[in-house]
């Protein structure tokens, strides 16, 4: 192939250019939009349903993380999540009293157990290959479950555990209106979790565009030729592994101040949580981190307004039955468009766009 003129080099420059415009000023508005919620629908649903997108996207970035960039697939992940909530849970909830340092010390031992929990797994498991791997995980993670089951007296069994927040982060808490909200300890937390969620975010951005991030690519496309190139995979697998599992512990962390109640159903059972990730990274697209907002917001949004639609249509249209069977069967139809984003977006929304816009170039490099 002929190398680009010099005209061809500032035409693919430019549109590039704009691409990447575009592409900050869509980061931009997401952001925006994410703190303008409680100003603009402040109803609890709405304030809950944002709160959910932003945890999960960045549950799902770590997932990816893994899967995406490392090619290993874990349905373990979902149990960091469940022991980071606990740890704060045991700290402000069963075993101390609410206070900033108790807050500050479940994270601290959120992350720790997570990087022991991690290392240990991946220095034990990691010998086996692909879905020997995810097996042993999700063995794991049952047994998770049936410990924080069984164990009643340490960790509250079914019935689980409820938590206070201190100080700022209490319901009861109130400095007076703001723009015609009132910023109640609800408001507080809603802020503090999006930026929490926003530095870990930035932060496997970091990881992943660092050259450990490309070695990472490097192993997942091709582990014989990483090894042959002088990389000890092994090593760089484990760090994946306990990077990701820690930054789902801490994400569990901050589901629990959310939510301020923790037990086996919501924080650790891998139906609920794992199954939920793998169809956020399909949706969203997998080794792109941003295809964990796209995932996240489809699936949680539909989740939320599809079971509505039927008293939407029983409002609008009282005698059409059949449309009203239809929509009693709202998982059918969650399934029918799950479908179709897979269909008309193999690699994911993101992945999807990223793949056209490469071949946009090739194309235009190709009408030079």
């Amino acid at each position: 192939m002929a190398e680009p003129t010099p005209v061809q080099i500032f035409r693919i420059e430019e549109k590039r250019k704009q691409y990447r415009s575009g592409s900050f000023f869509l980061k931009i508005g997401i952001l925006a939009l994410f703190v303008l919620v409680p100003f603009v629908f402040p109803s609890y649903k709405t304030v809950d349903l944002a709160m959910q997108i932003i945890m999960f996207a960045t549950l799902v970035a770590s997932f990816d993380i893994l899967l995406g960039y490392t090619g290993i697939l874990s349905f373990g992940h979902g149990m960091f999540f469940g022991i980071g909530a606990y740890c704060v849970a045991f700290l402000i909830g069963k075993y101390g009293m609410p206070s900033y340092l108790n807050l500050a010390l479940g994270f601290v031992t959120a992350a720790l157990t997570a990087s022991a929990l991690a290392l240990l797994i991946s220095f034990l498991s990691l010998r086996v290959k692909a879905i020997f791997f995810a097996m042993i995980t999700l063995a794991i993670a049952e047994l998770a479950i049936v410990l924080a089951t069984g164990l009643s007296h340490f960790t509250g069994g079914e019935d689980g555990i409820s938590l206070s927040m201190p100080g700022i982060f209490a319901v009861s808490f109130s400095i007076g209106d703001f723009m015609g909200l009132e910023i109640t300890g609800s408001v507080l937390t809603y802020y503090f979790i999006f930026l929490s969620c926003l530095g870990l975010f930035l932060l496997m951005l970091r990881f992943t565009h660092s050259p450990l991030g490309r070695v990472l690519q490097a192993i997942r496309d091709n582990v014989q030729r990483a090894e042959a190139l002088g990389y000890k995979t092994f090593i760089f697998q484990i760090i994946s592994i306990t990077f990701g599992c820690v930054v789902a512990a801490i994400i569990g962390g901050l589901y629990a101040m959310w939510v301020g109640y923790v037990n086996p159903a919501s924080s650790l059972e891998v139906m609920a949580i794992m199954l939920n990730v793998l169809l956020m990274v399909i949706i969203g697209g997998m080794g792109t981190l941003y295809g964990g907002i796209v995932g996240a917001a489809f699936l949680l949004i539909t989740q939320t307004f599809l079971p509505d639609l039927q008293n939407l249509a029983k409002d609008f249209f009282p005698q059409a039955t059949l449309l009203h069977n239809v929509l009693e069967r709202w998982l059918l139809l969650f399934g029918i468009l799950f479908i179709l984003v897979v269909i008309f977006f193999p690699k994911g929304v993101i992945g999807s766009v990223q793949d056209y816009i490469s071949r946009r170039k090739t194309i235009l490099l190709g009408k030079e």
